[in-house]
C-alpha cells in the first residue's frame, strides 16, 4: 500500500495523487463484562466485516483502543490486546483499507460505575471523588461528575503517579504502541486523543450554557414560548429544541463556552499534544498526527489550538479531525435532525482547517434510527464533506449497521485516488448523476481511481478507462489513464 501524507489542504498518496478516504469508526471500548464485572478488549472484528467493508467501498478505519487496554498496570503493556489490534490491522491491509490509531475516551475513565472508558484505574486521581453510575444520557459525567472533572484536572495538570507524571505514563504508552505499529504498510496515522474535556471549567461551560439557554428562551422573540409549552405538555419535549435549528440562535447559546474553550484549547491542550505528538515522532516519521476539537467544540464552539509544534517546528504530517452530531442523535427524533444546524457546525470546523491549513478527516459524525426519515441528514452532511473535499470516518460501526438503511448513503461512488487536484466532485441526488472535475498537472505511474458502487447506466469520460469489478454487486473501480488539463467523469445510474 502507497504511504499517506499532506500536502497543504489535502491527503497525498506517495504516487502524488489526491486520495479521499470514505470510511467508518471500529471501536473496542472493553464492554464484554466477565463474571467478575471486570473489562475485557476483544478486538473482534472479523475478516468478513473487514473484506465487506472493502467491497462497499469503506477506504479508511477509524481503530478505536483505550488506554487502559494497552496499559492496566503503571509501565506494563498488554501485548496480548497489541496482537488484536495488529490482526484487525493486517486484515485492513490484507483488503487494501487504511487505519488510524484513535487513543478513545469517554469520560476520562474506565471504572465500572460509568459509561466511560479510557484511562486505567490507576490513572484515574480524583481527590476522593466516586464515580457514580449515570442515569439519563451517558455524557451526563462531563456535566456534573465530580471525579470525571477531577480526573481531567489532575492529567491536564499533569500530576504524578509513583513519582511519575500522568503523561509521561501516556506518552510512554504511545511510544510503545507507535513502534509496534510504525512500518504498517496500511498505517494512516494516530489520533493522539479521543474529544479532550477541559474538566472542572467543562462542568463551569455547561453550567453557563444552560443559564444563558434559559435566558434565550426568556428573553429572544424567536423562541415562541407558548408553542415550546404547549410541545412540553403534549409530550414532545425533544420538538423544543426546534427553534434552535436557527443557526445564529443556536450559536448565541454556546458562545457562553467560547472563553473557557479558548484557554484550554491554547493552554492545558496545546501543550499536551505537542508532547505526546513528539513522542510518537520519536519513534517514527511515518504516519499523520491527527488533533481533534473538544468535546464542547462539537457545539461549534470554536476550535482555538494552533498546529501541533515541538523543538520549534511546526510537525509536518498533520491533519484536523472534527466531530459533530444533532442534538436529536441517538434518540427517536433524529428524523428532526436540523441541517442548518450541524451545517453551522462543520462550517465552524472549516475556519478552522483555514486557519491550520491542514487537511480534515471528520473523525465522527451521523447516527442512526429506525426507518428512513432520517436520510436526508445523512445525505446533506455527506454533501457537505463532498463541496469541502473531506474524508470522514462514520460512527461507528455496531452489529447490524450493513444492514441498516444508512447504508443507502454511506455506499457510494467517491473518488479514491486523482492524478493532480480536485476542482470538485458532487452527487446530482436529483438525476442521481456523480460528477468528478480535475486538473491533472502532468503524467502519472497511476492512474485516477474512482470507485463506483453499483452498476452504472453510463459514462462519460474524456480519456480511456477501465472498470475491474469488486466484488460480485456491480460495484467496481474505475481506473482513468489521462494526460494533463482539465478533465470531468459523469457517472449515471
Amino acid at each position: 500500500m502507497l504511504k499517506i501524507t499532506t500536502f497543504e489542504k489535502k491527503f497525498i498518496d506517495s504516487a502524488g495523487r489526491q486520495r479521499i478516504f470514505n470510511g467508518v469508526n471500529l471501536c473496542e471500548k472493553g464492554w464484554h463484562p466477565d463474571e467478575n464485572s471486570e473489562r475485557q478488549y476483544a478486538f473482534n472484528f472479523s475478516e468478513e466485516l473487514i473484506a465487506d467493508l472493502s467491497r462497499k467501498g469503506f477506504n479508511l478505519v477509524r481503530l478505536g483502543l483505550t488506554w487502559d487496554s494497552i496499559e492496566p498496570e503503571p509501565g506494563k503493556y498488554n501485548e496480548e490486546n497489541l496482537d488484536k489490534i495488529q490482526k484487525v490491522a493486517d486484515l485492513c491491509a490484507k483488503y487494501g483499507i487504511y487505519f488510524y490509531l484513535d487513543m478513545h475516551q469517554d469520560l476520562y475513565s474506565g471504572a465500572p460505575l460509568t459509561a466511560g472508558d479510557g484511562a486505567p484505574a490507576w490513572a484515574c486521581i480524583t481527590d476522593g471523588a466516586k464515580f457514580t453510575p449515570t442515569k439519563l444520557v451517558w455524557a451526563e459525567g462531563y456535566f456534573w461528575g465530580k471525579a470525571v472533572h477531577k480526573a481531567f484536572d489532575h492529567f491536564w495538570a499533569n500530576d504524578k503517579v509513583n513519582g511519575i507524571p500522568l503523561q509521561t505514563y501516556f506518552c510512554n504508552m504511545w511510544k510503545h504502541v507507535a513502534e509496534r505499529f510504525k512500518d504498517h504498510p496500511a498505517l494512516f496515522g494516530f489520533d493522539l486523543f479521543n474529544e479532550p474535556f477541559p474538566g472542572t471549567d467543562g462542568g463551569k461551560v455547561f453550567r453557563k450554557l444552560i443559564m444563558n439557554l434559559a435566558k434565550t428562551v426568556i428573553t429572544d422573540k424567536r423562541c415562541k414560548k407558548l408553542w415550546m409549552i404547549k410541545q412540553l405538555v403534549s409530550g414532545n419535549a425533544i420538538r423544543v429544541l426546534e427553534p434552535f435549528n436557527d443557526p445564529s440562535l443556536f450559536r448565541k447559546v454556546t458562545s457562553a463556552g467560547d472563553a473557557l474553550i479558548k484557554k484550554f484549547d491554547t493552554g492545558a491542550y496545546s501543550k499536551f499534544i505537542n508532547n505526546a505528538a513528539k513522542a510518537v515522532r520519536e519513534v517514527t516519521d511515518n504516519g499523520i498526527i491527527i488533533m481533534e476539537n473538544s468535546y464542547y467544540s462539537n457545539l461549534g464552539i470554536p476550535y482555538s489550538a494552533p498546529a501541533v509544534n515541538y523543538d520549534g517546528k511546526r510537525e509536518e504530517k498533520l491533519c484536523f479531525a472534527p466531530h459533530a452530531y444533532d442534538l436529536m442523535v441517538d434518540t427517536p427524533a433524529y428524523k428532526y435532525a436540523s441541517n442548518s444546524r450541524v451545517g453551522s457546525i462543520f462550517d465552524e470546523h472549516r475556519r478552522s482547517q483555514e486557519r491550520l491549513d491542514v487537511p480534515v478527516i471528520v473523525g465522527e459524525w451521523g447516527g442512526a434510527s429506525e426507518g428512513t426519515d432520517w436520510l436526508y441528514h445523512i445525505e446533506y452532511l455527506l454533501d457537505k464533506f463532498d463541496k469541502n473535499q473531506w474524508s470522514h470516518t462514520y460512527w461507528a460501526y455496531y452489529d447490524g449497521l450493513l444492514d441498516n438503511p444508512i447504508m443507502q448513503c454511506l455506499v457510494r461512488t467517491s473518488p479514491v485516488a486523482v492524478c493532480g487536484s480536485i476542482d470538485s466532485y458532487s452527487l446530482d441526488r436529483e438525476n442521481n448523476v456523480f460528477t468528478l472535475e480535475y486538473t491533472q498537472d502532468k503524467e502519472y505511474d497511476l492512474p485516477t481511481e474512482i470507485y463506483i458502487h453499483k452498476a452504472a447506466k453510463s459514462i462519460e469520460c474524456d480519456a480511456e478507462y477501465t472498470l475491474e469489478p469488486v466484488g460480485d454487486s456491480g460495484a467496481a473501480m474505475m481506473k482513468i489513464t489521462a494526460g494533463a488539463g482539465k478533465h470531468t467523469v459523469k457517472i449515471s445510474f
